[in-house]
């Protein structure tokens, strides 16, 4: 019955969700952020919290898109588990507060139960952020569930022990250069029809739209699948920050690491640019290897270039090799790093890109 179902309804489900779905809008992405922004901004504590930092002295981990699953064939967290659970060890010592900017529950193709079951590991992890008051959760469209479901509560409570409030968004700000710098984290699927709609449409996806999906193993091309789309809505990301003065964007949703709104691919060979022009062959031996490791991953050089250094992406921790990345604020820095399998299979952190704060072009 299964592949009878996939033969019939396949076509026209993709057909559906690329045209209802999955493709970025401007306008809706635009309203959307700003709408957003601005209702955390009035009405602080209910969609968002605004937070006021030292820059020198507190610290912040944002990691997104884990997908935690159920430790099956379709679990894409699977891999980099040892990764998540070292990289909270090594943030939770150092006192850093967790941003969990969406998706970190893949809810869409299994129960809330299952996930449970087979990632209390990490739940305990993430727990010694929440004992320490230093956990905030947002949700995103994979995990809608914590919006919308009336037994969403109930669950939180089984998973950490204590009631915690889920936000669509967060806003951090500090004083640097003498101006106040906002940080701006959602998730990023805000201009996705099928996951920004009304509370019905939100129902609808995460109860009815997305076990149809799991269950008959369809997979419409979303934004953390297809290069054009992800590509797309960086570049939507983009716009909308470039616009707002001394406002930084921080998402997720699309897989695609950004930094100083570039890609990383991108920023390797603006690198490697400059290395050629200095004839430094061993910076260009070593940044061309960065190159090619990242094409046969899959990379591209996309169609994306920013002008000022306002959006940024965590990227996800479920890259198919186990890798995740995630964006650090610590010392007066941004950056962007990578935790990764070195030599024995143990975890180990890279700093990818770094800048000042007070260096950003705004």
């Amino acid at each position: 019955m299964r592949r009878f179902l996939q033969r019939l309804l396949t076509k026209p489900v993709i057909t559906l969700a690329n045209k209802w779905s999955s493709r970025p809008d401007k306008r809706r992405v635009d309203h959307a952020l700003s709408d957003l922004y601005l209702n955390i901004t009035t009405n602080p504590g209910k969609r968002g919290l605004v937070f006021s930092f030292d820059k020198n002295k507190d610290k912040f981990i944002v990691f997104s898109d884990l997908h935690k699953g159920a430790r099956d064939g379709a679990d894409i967290f699977a891999k980099a588990a040892k990764n998540y659970l070292a990289a909270l060890d090594h943030y939770n010592n150092k006192n850093f507060t967790y941003i969990c900017l969406g998706d970190s529950e893949e809810l869409w193709e299994n129960l809330f139960l299952t996930v449970k079951k087979h990632n209390k590991a990490t739940f305990q992890k993430e727990k010694l952020f929440i004992d320490r008051k230093a956990f905030v959760k947002v949700f995103g469209n994979h995990d809608l569930y914590w919006d919308n479901s009336p037994l969403a509560p109930l669950g939180l409570m089984q998973l950490y022990g204590k009631s915690i409030k889920i936000y669509e968004g967060i806003i951090l700000q500090t004083l640097v250069n003498n101006q106040t710098l906002a940080i701006y984290m959602t998730h990023g699927h805000q201009g996705d029809l099928q996951s920004d709609g009304n509370w019905f449409s939100k129902w609808f996806v995460s109860n009815v739209w997305a076990p149809f999906q799991a269950y008959l193993y369809i997979n419409p091309n979303t934004p953390s699948t297809n290069d054009e789309l992800k590509t797309a809505h960086n570049k939507m990301m983009y716009q909308w920050s470039s616009k707002r003065k001394n406002t930084l964007l921080i998402t997720g949703h699309t897989h695609q690491p950004v930094f100083k709104s570039f890609t990383h691919i991108e920023m390797l060979y603006n690198s490697l640019e400059e290395a050629k022009k200095n004839k430094d062959l061993k910076r260009i031996n070593e940044l061309q290897g960065q190159i090619d490791v990242l094409h046969r991953k899959g990379d591209k050089m996309p169609d994306f270039s920013g002008y000022l250094d306002t959006y940024f992406n965590s990227g996800c921790c479920c890259f198919d090799d186990g890798d995740m990345t995630g964006i650090e604020i610590e010392d007066g820095c941004i950056r962007l790093i990578k935790w990764q399998y070195g030599n024995g299979d143990e975890s180990e952190r890279v700093v990818l890109e770094e800048s000042k704060l007070e260096d950003l072009k705004l």
